[in-house]
């Protein structure tokens, strides 16, 4: 039986400290003169860095399954389904291992929100071409 208060609390701990994170990063590319979006794209790349290094030290799964989803719903969980499935299969080879299974976890999420952003994109042309959008 799970205990849904702890696990909550849990989640919000673990995503609280992945926020926290990356917040004290974003703030430090802008104090160093980088401009918002630049600072933002340094705290993804560099929050994905530490998914992948923590994964690869086996640490995040053992983070992942004590906070649940606060260490799976951010960027860094997401980090976490690409590298861990090509540190699984290494051993099979680099192609048929990592190159043919390192998307088995990430790849239906990737797919998925590319068509998506494709269907919104369509929409928002033919709304534009119907000058209901300016």
């Amino acid at each position: 039986m799970h205990n849904l208060p702890a696990n909550m609390a849990k989640a919000f701990v673990v995503g609280g400290i992945i926020c926290v994170i990356g917040q004290a990063i974003l703030n430090y590319c802008e104090k160093a003169g980088l401009d918002k979006d630049t600072s933002a794209g340094w705290t993804s790349l560099i929050l994905i860095l530490f998914s992948v290094l923590l994964t690869g030290l086996n640490l995040y799964p053992s983070i992942a399954k004590w906070g649940g989803a606060g260490a799976l719903v951010p960027i860094t969980g997401f980090a976490n389904s690409v590298a861990a499935p090509a540190i699984e299969y290494k051993k099979e080879g680099q192609v048929m291992g990592i190159g043919c299974k390192i998307f088995t976890i990430a790849g239906p999420v990737i797919l998925y929100g590319i068509f998506t952003s494709w269907l919104i994109g369509l929409g928002y042309w033919v709304l534009k071409l119907a000058d209901i959008v300016k």
